[in-house]
């Protein structure tokens, strides 16, 4: 049998078919605009997400005995707001993950409804990009159209609904809303009550690999796929791509250097850091995760060598990058360029260079903001050790991961043997792994994991460049809290 999973991504859809064994057999791909009406702002019609899936999966298929589509599912952007009315017609744009306009209700959740509540009651802090502070904004801004809501959806979960006529969501997607008790896989009354919602507003809840339903005739026309198609729930972009990784069960682990970078830990139980500095989800495979989140990873790189160096290649501006200066850089780097997320959940951060002198080469800086990087999700790794999960070892995926010399500063400041794959397909292919289960394929997210084709290359750290390594990440630690104060005046 064939499975659909599609990459609800924030500038474009991706869409996989994938046999049942695992292997992707071809993938399609659809751009769609963003839109930013003031600063800070970022908006999409979700229309434009439905067209793209009406292009992608008609174009998959051509040339395919399409009787044999037996399950479709999604990896979305999290976090995004789409309201709907009683008629189920989209009120608004949806606001997406990236949008900066509520801070004011994002301080309001953390210091009125209180950072213990919070951490009690759904295992995580307010962050600005979270559903919740976007649903508070609506009703102190736009009152009339905040009156007009019947239900709330996350991206994906549109998608799911213009498909089959439920109003689904997933549990490892709700749990960034900030309107989901983590811990117990149910909404938090106090948090719908606080931000003016009930329960009759909110989606209905599934694991990602349950089937929410078939796909309805009318739709199965439109996208060339039999009425039979069962359809499962799906999860947030980071446990789809997770999965998509084979990173389930414990003591696994997933770092991306993507955009922004993310390291992903599974845990069978729940775990909340006592601080919030971590993000406390549920997982796709009907467990639990924490994640750390850094704003800028491959992204501040990208930064340094396009925009400052003017460079066009990586493997120019790394080549004086050379595993005898692993290390041994007097300079450093904080890549905060659009505030920070884990652990400091500050939208006023900065990046700074420092230890600069007159001897300072370009590969210095470079350097530093590869490293600056990996010491930030070094961050995120500590706290989760502090909590008593072992990590040994870790997937290592993203844009960023392509370069070798970034893989081998990672295993050296992590102090993790590293496996990079040798092919990588995101949420969509994690977003078809759940379609197999839902369908009956595989009877759990563990078992088709375990049967996915895996290959690819493994990064060992070396003793003497992690030694290095844990000097320079003590210097690295004490420059936020000394510059923090700064920040805000800037």
């Amino acid at each position: 049998m064939l499975y659909l999973g599609v990459d609800l991504g924030t500038s474009s859809m991706k869409v996989l078919l994938v046999d049942g064994k695992g292997t992707v057999l071809r993938s399609t791909s659809q751009s769609y605009p963003l839109m930013m009406p003031q600063p800070g702002w970022s908006e999409q019609d979700p229309e434009e997400w439905w067209s793209a899936l009406c292009v992608c999966v008609p174009k998959l298929l051509e040339g395919i005995d399409a009787t044999q589509v037996a399950g479709l599912s999604f990896g979305g952007q999290m976090h995004g707001l789409v309201a709907l009315d009683e008629n189920d017609q989209v009120i608004r744009p949806a606001i997406l993950w990236n949008d900066g306009r509520t801070g004011k209700q994002t301080d309001a959740l953390n210091n009125d409804f209180g950072k213990e509540g919070l951490l009690s009651l759904t295992g995580n802090l307010a962050f600005a990009g979270f559903t919740a502070p976007k649903l508070l904004w609506m009703r102190e801004n736009e009152p009339e159209l905040f009156a007009k809501i019947r239900k709330i959806m996350l991206p994906k979960d549109y998608l799911a609904y213009r498909l089959t006529g439920v109003h689904s969501c997933d549990y490892s997607d709700a749990a960034g809303m900030l309107l989901l008790d983590v811990a117990n896989r149910c909404w938090s009354k106090p948090l719908m009550e606080y931000c003016g919602v009930t329960e009759e507003q909110m989606p209905q809840l599934f694991e990602s690999y349950e089937a929410i339903g078939t796909v309805k005739p009318a739709m199965a026309a439109l996208l060339g796929i039999p009425v039979t198609t069962v359809v499962a729930a799906g999860a947030g972009d980071n446990a789809a791509a997770a999965v998509g990784t084979g990173t389930v069960g414990e003591g696994s682990c997933n770092i991306s250097i993507g955009t922004s970078g993310t390291i992903f830990i599974p845990s069978k139980e729940f775990k909340c850091p006592p601080e919030g500095n971590l993000h406390a989800f549920a997982h796709a495979d009907g467990t639990y995760h924490l994640m750390g989140c850094i704003l800028a990873a491959a992204s501040a790189y990208t930064w340094w060598r396009s925009d400052i160096l003017k460079g066009e290649s990586n493997e120019d501006e790394q080549a004086g990058i050379t595993r005898e200066k692993l290390g041994k850089n007097h300079v450093f780097y904080l890549p905060y360029l659009m505030g920070e997320r884990s652990p400091h959940n500050d939208p006023s951060a900065r990046g700074v260079f420092a230890g600069m002198s007159l001897d300072t080469t370009r590969f210095d800086m470079t350097q530093a903001v590869m490293e600056g990087v990996a010491f930030a999700i070094r961050d995120s790794v500590e706290i989760v050790r502090s909590l008593g999960l072992d990590i040994k070892a870790s997937n290592l995926c993203g844009g960023g991961a392509k370069s070798p010399i970034w893989r081998q500063i990672f295993a050296n400041v992590l102090n993790l043997e590293l496996f990079v794959p040798e092919s990588e397909e995101g949420a969509g292919y994690g977003a078809a792994i759940l379609a197999m289960v839902a369908a009956g394929e595989y009877a759990s997210v563990l078992e088709a994991c375990a049967a996915m084709p895996r290959g690819g290359t493994k990064y060992a750290p070396d003793p003497a460049i992690v030694a290095l390594y844990d000097e320079r990440y003590e210097v690295y630690k004490a420059l936020y809290p000394a510059i923090q104060p700064i920040f805000p005046k800037m």
